[in-house]
């Protein structure tokens, strides 16, 4: 039996960990080629762990385990150079891209008033700018090539305030703009563009913040505000079904839209 993406080529930034990482693999057991693309080395903001080249290697042996192909890269999102060469590297092995998803981000918590300009710009970068320059340089195959879908992986904080989160707010509402925009530009060369909006996952990150608040994640999650379902979080096999659906077939009329994974958060 054909598995549903096989042949198919998925880029995905932020790879090594969390819901990057679990794309990778249930992409890889649907046969699909995978470019994993994620930032070697600690950077000093957030102060919470970051992923290393060790993870990417670890991931690496995971996918081809799966019997699928697959090419790491160390490297940053902010970088142009990386960016380019990450691509560059993922057409000349397997010839094509066609699904990118956009997913390398941080989080972290401050007051609008009290943050640093290093800390602003870290946040819009990273999560913002970096979702832009890596589609910049996907787009021009995926022109060539006629068919395309790009996943940004922004947030409920894309689609409302957050208390002490501004900035992250900030940088995953412009997502928004960003997809909607380009999904008016792109149509046309057969390419859809949506935007992922998951509550809480539960991932490294939540451990991460919890650490930097000095607290549990299950208490962090209990204090913002809450799903409507009875559950804290959602699993990363639930953003994992998300972006098969929105990148499949089934999905081909959708596009320029928010696809919503809150467990009814947005609804309280």
């Amino acid at each position: 039996m054909a598995r549903e993406f096989e042949g198919k080529t998925v880029f995905i930034t932020g790879a090594a960990k969390g819901q990057g990482r679990a794309v990778a693999l249930g992409f890889a057991k649907e046969g699909a080629n995978i470019i994993a693309f994620d930032l070697g080395e600690r950077i000093s903001y957030p102060a919470y762990n970051k992923s290393s080249n060790e993870d990417l290697e670890k991931l690496k042996g995971e996918v081809e385990k799966l019997g699928a192909e697959i090419i790491i890269f160390g490297g940053d999102v902010r970088k142009e150079e990386d960016v380019k060469e990450a691509v560059s590297r993922g057409i000349k092995e397997f010839g094509r891209i066609d699904i990118l998803f956009s997913n390398a981000g941080i989080a972290a918590y401050g007051y609008s008033y009290e943050l640093t300009l290093e800390q602003w710009d870290a946040m819009i970068d990273i999560n913002l700018k970096g979702g832009w320059l890596v589609s910049k340089h996907v787009i021009p195959h995926m022109i060539e090539q006629g068919s395309g879908v790009i996943i940004y992986n922004s947030s409920i904080a894309g689609l409302r305030g957050m208390n002490r989160m501004s900035h992250y707010a900030a940088s995953k509402h412009g997502l928004i703009g960003l997809a909607r925009s380009q999904a008016i530009e792109l149509a046309a060369h057969g390419i859809r563009v949506v935007t992922l909006h998951p509550t809480g996952v539960n991932t490294p990150m939540n451990d991460g913040l919890a650490q930097m608040e000095g607290s549990t994640p299950l208490e962090i999650a209990e204090r913002s505000a809450g799903n409507l379902l009875p559950v804290p979080w959602v699993e990363t096999e639930d953003v994992v079904e998300s972006v098969k659906f929105l990148a499949s077939d089934k999905a081909r009329y959708i596009t320029g839209s928010q696809f919503v994974l809150d467990a009814g958060l947005l609804t309280r």
